[in-house]
């Protein structure tokens, strides 16, 4: 079995290094001058307890790869890319089974419109890409935790396969036949990134602006009857060995969207996020005036090439007219 990791960024460069060093079959798909650095010295992983840059084959797209029987497409982009790439990947290789290691629920949909074998993974990783060349995991030593399950529903033996690679490499990783409900778990969990993006983490109020976006979300998630995993079944799926640590001295200093918007990547994936629920709460009754403002503030910010940071906690809740 081979492993074409789709998005060789924080979360797929980690995983890809990882993967290889555990003597899997790898090949990496980057781009720009990432993919260039990579091709030149290798994929530097920086982790708590050691880094090394890591020779690991790298193609700018997937129409470079010599599909062959056994292939596995590991989607590790941000949802946004996550279209094009599939139509890309169909073309060239239509009856691969696609691994959907992203935040959200949407990856899992739109690959199954197109692709036969589906299977989604609950993401659970501090890691960061801000510079080419370069991934740093903050968690160890056990790296993350990377359940994968059948979409929509099951396991099977391929899961199975690739949990035990993961395993094998490093990670906390089991096959769950209701992977979904973690799905929608982490995108409660989510909620956070948006408002770390555009406050920054020092703000007083941050806790109070995420505690309030997750509370709309979950509110969108009991109208429309969606299961998700509880905050107890969740404390029971921690993993002895998970643990956030600083990295050279440096603290990890913002989630996914913080760091779109520090590499002025132009675009963040929160409409696939804070917009699933604005679109959960239309659907059924339910207000979201705190993640349509949240969507529509880091939309704007991203589109404008701004840093992060800018605006405060206690400034959004009263424009969402919500309690400080």
């Amino acid at each position: 079995m081979r492993y074409v990791v789709i998005g060789a960024g924080a979360v797929g460069g980690t995983i890809g290094v990882r993967l290889h060093e555990a003597g899997r079959d790898v090949v990496l798909v980057a781009r720009g001058a990432h993919l260039a650095a990579i091709r030149e010295r290798g994929l530097r992983l920086d982790e708590p307890e050691r880094s090394r840059s890591v020779r690991v084959p790298a193609v700018a797209t997937v129409t470079e790869v010599d599909w062959r029987d056994g292939d596995v497409a590991l989607l590790c982009t941000k949802t946004q890319d996550t279209p094009p790439l599939l139509d890309e990947l169909q073309r060239a290789a239509p009856g691969v089974p696609v691994v959907c290691v992203q935040n959200g629920v949407e990856n899992e949909r739109l690959a199954s419109e197109r692709f036969a074998h589906v299977l989604g993974v609950c993401v659970m990783m501090p890691t960061e890409h801000l510079e080419p060349g370069r991934v740093v995991a903050y968690s160890g030593p056990v790296p993350g935790r990377l359940d994968i399950g059948v979409y929509p529903e099951g396991t099977d033996e391929l899961s199975a396969a690739v949990a035990a690679d993961l395993t094998a490499a490093g990670f906390a990783s089991r096959p769950d036949a209701a992977i979904m409900r973690w799905k929608w778990w982490k995108l409660v969990v989510n909620l956070e990134n948006v408002p770390e993006a555009v406050c920054g983490l020092a703000d007083p109020d941050l806790r109070a602006l995420v505690k309030a976006a997750r509370a709309e979300g979950r509110a969108c998630l009991h109208a429309a009857g969606i299961a998700y995993v509880s905050t107890e079944e969740s404390r029971e799926r921690r993993v002895a060995g998970m643990a956030v640590q600083a990295v050279d001295g440096h603290e990890r200093a913002g989630g996914s969207t913080w760091q779109s918007l520090q590499r002025g990547a132009g675009s963040v994936e929160a409409e696939y996020i804070n917009g699933e629920f604005v679109a959960l709460g239309e659907k059924y009754g339910v207000p979201t005036p705190l993640n349509s403002l949240l969507l529509e503030t880091i939309t704007t910010m991203a589109a404008a090439g701004e840093r992060p940071g800018g605006h405060t906690a206690s400034e959004l809740l009263a424009a969402a007219g919500l309690p400080g």
